[in-house]
């Protein structure tokens, strides 16, 4: 298992991220994904160019992610509820497990559940108010 810090933005990622990595160095390996990317949606088009998912690579151990949000959503950002611990899973069974466990008590925001980008992801508040993420990336021939 690999734990990433996850940081939230309301329309600042892609700037945040520009500049981190100004500073810091690394890698966009997969670039910007905007929330225009999801297939199907209907995205307000204020919000169709902020950032859905974007992770600034150091080493295969070493990442920051992170988004924007989406007021149309009812997503609010608020100092506090502006990172998550984003847990990079071994196996879709181990992640359905730590969900579980660790979301009893606490706030779904989404549900553990098969993502189009080829995973299974959660996010949610613990009973302490801790927000975490999971996440496994799906194997090639993997349900």
């Amino acid at each position: 298992m690999i734990i990433y810090p996850h940081l939230s933005f309301d329309g600042k990622a892609e700037e945040a991220f520009t500049f981190y990595q100004s500073v810091l160095g690394g890698n966009f390996e997969s670039g910007f994904h905007y929330f225009e990317d999801i297939p199907g949606a209907q995205i307000p088009e204020e919000e169709k160019r902020r950032i859905m998912h974007v992770n600034l690579i150091f080493s295969p151990d070493q990442q920051i992610m992170g988004s924007d949000s989406m007021p149309s959503a009812g997503h609010q950002i608020h100092m506090g509820n502006n990172n998550h611990i984003s847990l990079g899973v071994d196996s879709k069974q181990q992640g359905k497990e730590f969900f579980e466990k660790l979301s009893e008590g606490g706030e779904i925001e989404s549900p553990y559940q098969k993502m189009f980008w080829n995973a299974y992801f959660a996010s949610f508040k613990d009973k302490f108010g801790v927000s975490w993420m999971i996440n496994y990336n799906l194997k090639e021939n993997e349900e």
